[in-house]
């Protein structure tokens, strides 16, 4: 697949980077510029960004859908807002200042997995953002996580609704169409990690997945650009078999990358069994954090103002991978959160930098994937 699809050179890492902490392989921070702080009861405003940003903007893939996990983060002032805001503020204001940075095209809307959001919410998040922008949205661990879990996350007890087609479509996919339309971009059914004896049951869970694909509606008449994509954190799901389901009902792979899946290449053989698909794609922690990383990474990388952990060989693999399939003429939903270097909206633009400079001409452009 990388030979076909993905031919074009890595871009090398920048060789200017140097260690902090005193721990090999850390690179320099690169941090918000300084923001000013505004009164309150004044509005969101977009931060006025440099014509740079938007020269490598119009340079991306038209196909390209760039993003971050959520957007209420109070730090990102002089990246994305143009003063310091509460979250409370920016959970109600700052989608449209979000959306009026021109690499970011996308947001995930991670909340939904926490509580089922109603066709009104999401009608006023379309309400807020211009036509050609995309949601990415996790449908509700109601449905999607086997334990009922206490509030510390602990399981507790088998759920009785995991992977329930009716409530996937009463309580996600129907409301999600009816309130986003045609800016819904993906809908992702991110399965929770499952209890060690489940995973020797993989025939019946994957008989269940597969009644839950088949009973979804089609996204289309609504939304032209919207797929449905299964997102795993048990490698044990990836096999020819999980391939066959998806393939089977028209839905994707979402490619997660967190510790407690093998890196991007590994996944890479499901994206080629389910070739031509769209790339769905969550950048969800770093590796060097470990497969239950996210406290640390918080504690570490809060409040999210500046990159501390570069992982150039991830941006490096996800870009030949974004640019050779949007080559091919397919589109591309890549969302990345905090925890992935420790500011979503820099990793963007790191990430946009290197998928610039593997465009080619029209006439050089990749060939789709064969055999």
């Amino acid at each position: 697949m990388q030979e076909d699809l993905f031919g074009t050179p890595a871009v090398p890492t920048p060789p200017n980077r140097q260690a902090t902490d005193g721990q090999p392989g850390k690179a320099a921070p690169l941090s918000a510029p300084p923001a000013t702080p505004r009164s309150k009861g004044l509005g969101v405003r977009p931060v006025t960004v440099d014509e740079a940003l938007h020269t490598l903007a119009d340079a991306l893939p038209q196909r390209l859908r760039l993003g971050t996990s959520s957007w209420t983060y109070p730090a990102w002032a002089g990246l994305v807002w143009d003063a310091e805001h509460a979250e409370t503020q920016l959970s109600k204001q700052g989608l449209a200042a979000y959306a009026a940075h021109p690499l970011l095209r996308a947001v995930s809307l991670d909340r939904n997995f926490y509580r089922p959001l109603t066709i009104s919410q999401y009608q006023r998040y379309a309400e807020q953002v211009p036509a050609d922008f995309r949601f990415v949205v996790k449908a509700p661990s109601l449905v999607t996580d086997a334990l009922v879990r206490t509030e510390d996350g602990r399981g507790r007890e088998p759920n009785p609704a995991f992977l329930d087609p009716a409530l996937a479509c009463t309580e996600f996919v129907e409301p999600a169409l009816a309130g986003l339309g045609d800016k819904l971009g993906a809908l992702v059914f991110q399965l929770s990690p499952l209890p060690m004896a489940w995973l020797d049951r993989m025939p019946l869970l994957l008989g269940k997945l597969r009644d839950l694909l088949h009973a979804l509606p089609s996204l289309k008449p609504q939304a032209s650009d919207g797929v449905i994509a299964v997102e795993v954190r048990d490698p044990e799901w990836l096999t020819p078999e999980f391939a066959a389901v998806l393939r089977g009902a028209g839905a994707t792979y979402c490619l997660g990358l967190h510790p407690k899946l093998p890196p991007l290449a590994q996944q890479l053989p499901l994206l080629r069994a389910l070739w031509p698909t769209p790339l769905v794609c969550r950048w969800n922690l770093n590796a060097l954090h470990g497969p239950y990383g996210y406290e640390d990474a918080e504690r570490r990388y809060a409040p999210y103002d500046r990159l501390h952990d570069l992982d150039p060989d991830t941006h490096a693999a996800l870009a030949k991978v974004i640019a050779g399939i949007t080559a091919a003429g397919q589109n591309a939903y890549v969302t990345i959160s905090n925890h992935a270097e420790g500011c979503a909206p820099l990793t963007v633009q790191r990430l946009a930098e290197q998928v610039r400079a593997l465009q080619k001409p029209a006439a050089e452009t990749v060939p789709p994937i064969s055999d």
